[in-house]
């Protein structure tokens, strides 16, 4: 996984997984995969998965030509509430798209140290595949 800056402020991590490594073909299962984690994680609670493809062509919006499908998938960590200013930063999301040849993950990175760790071996686990 690599980690940068977007747009020179917003800290995130991102994988491209060349989809001869993974068993996953499509992002919907790419999707059922994360959902998976999710649920076996006893302080996460899933939320929803978005379709932003979907919702960017249905509104007419501007959609990269190399991009084929994209989805989000929502969940929380929320192992606390030190304070009302860490809903800012809740919940977390990993954002699937699929590039013909590969799928890019990314993800912003959480303030916890240990939902960086898990998203990260999330989206490194999805490499099940000897390419």
């Amino acid at each position: 996984m690599k980690q940068y800056l977007l747009m020179e402020k917003y800290p995130v991590f991102d994988l491209t997984l060349p989809k001869t490594e993974t068993s996953c073909a499509t992002v919907d299962d790419v999707m059922a995969k994360l959902k998976e984690k999710i649920d076996a994680h006893p302080k996460v609670a899933y939320i929803a998965t978005f379709d932003h493809y979907a919702h960017t062509t249905a509104i007419e919006g501007t959609i990269d030509r190399s991009i084929l499908a994209a989805q989000n998938i929502v969940f929380c960590f929320g192992v606390a509430l030190p304070n009302a200013h860490v809903l800012a930063v809740r919940p977390r999301a990993i954002g699937v798209a699929d590039l013909g040849e590969a799928f890019h993950l990314t993800f912003l990175e959480p303030p916890m140290e240990l939902a960086t760790k898990e998203m990260e071996a999330w989206c490194k686990s999805l490499a099940d595949l000897k390419g």
